[in-house]
């Protein structure tokens, strides 16, 4: 990748962070657009540039798009909190759909042409099907998942009408990070499993409640996708090259759920001492199995998960909050 130069919006958060170093790991030149809200400053490399905008900002989108060229877009900013979707649905309907359009119409105007949309598996609601491929129904029971259905869809019409390339990646929960604990999850408020369970191991976080035991699962408790962040970030490179005929979109997905009693296993296991935990009731629109399928993405990019066992995924996460408890607030 030596020579190109990429711009990673969100790329001082968690998923665009592993994203930007994997490129500069790999010799590529990056250029952070981030309003740094949920992003963090010791997220970014030394010698990367970054601009503290807003995605949406139309004028300093023309001034970045103007002062560097860039082989491509690589979008992860937006609001991405299920929960608060459905308490404030018309903020997610109109920010995260429209903030993506704009950017894309920046992208045309500068003449990049290749535009790759952090999305989510959310798309899909109750699936009737696992794992879910990417010809299940699309229908989503969440503002968010409405949200990155829209923006998706308006990609649609800018490569039909301008020719713009965009690749969709679903996913549901990323996790892990940098295996050398450079970087890693840092989220307020959090409200992902792994470092929850982590958290309330080390005592840094309260007691992990864990939301209904009574699924039609073996051990009664919900199943999800785990994919390990850098496999994301790696996902997301490949697809570039699909982007040189048309536009596409990958579920991305390990193909093997992990409940929640096999993550606190896990994190027992690799931590060596317990997860406090209370048992609560289950939360309404949960459902009991969420796993997506990788197969397409497989077959035509080549892509392997390099931490396909959860416990893989997990030792990263724990290493990196052993490591920093306050998370990046120990490194500023």
């Amino acid at each position: 990748m030596d020579g190109q130069r990429f711009l990673v919006t969100g790329g001082a958060g968690y998923v665009g962070s592993h994203l930007v170093l994997t490129l500069v790991q790999r010799g590529a030149q990056v250029v952070i657009l981030d309003n740094m809200r949920q992003g963090h400053q010791a997220a970014v490399p030394d010698g990367i540039e970054l601009v503290q905008a807003e995605v949406g900002d139309r004028r300093r989108l023309a001034e970045v798009f103007a002062a560097w060229k860039f082989d491509a877009v690589f979008h992860f900013a937006a609001l991405s909190l299920v929960g608060e979707s459905m308490r404030d649905p018309l903020r997610y309907c109109i920010d995260n759909p429209s903030n993506s359009l704009i950017l894309a119409d920046a992208a045309v105007k500068a003449g990049c042409m290749k535009f790759v949309l952090s999305s989510t598996a959310a798309l899909f609601g109750f699936p009737k099907q696992i794992p879910i491929d990417e010809d299940a129904e699309v229908a989503p029971v969440s503002a968010y998942g409405e949200s990155k259905l829209m923006a998706e869809r308006g990609l649609a019409w800018a490569d039909r009408v301008h020719g713009l390339r965009s690749a969709s990646l679903r996913y549901f929960n990323a996790a892990g990070a940098d295996p050398g604990a450079l970087i890693g999850e840092d989220h307020e408020p959090e409200t992902h499993l792994i470092p929850l369970a982590i958290g309330a191991a080390l005592g840094t976080r309260p007691p992990l409640t864990v939301f209904g035991t009574d699924y039609p699962t073996p051990d009664g408790t919900c199943i999800r996708d785990y994919i390990h962040v850098l496999d994301l970030a790696d996902a997301h490179i490949r697809v570039l090259d699909r982007l040189t005929t048309a536009s596409c979109r990958y579920n991305i997905g390990n193909g093997t759920g992990y409940s929640v009693r096999e993550v606190m296993d896990a994190v027992e296991r690799i931590g060596g001492r317990p997860v406090p935990h209370e048992l609560g009731p289950r939360r309404p629109g949960d459902p009991a199995v969420l796993v997506a399928s990788s197969a397409k993405l497989r077959a035509e990019t080549g892509w392997t998960p390099r931490f396909g066992a959860l416990d893989d995924i997990v030792r990263t996460a724990w290493d990196w909050h052993s490591k920093h408890p306050r998370g990046f607030d120990d490194r500023a």
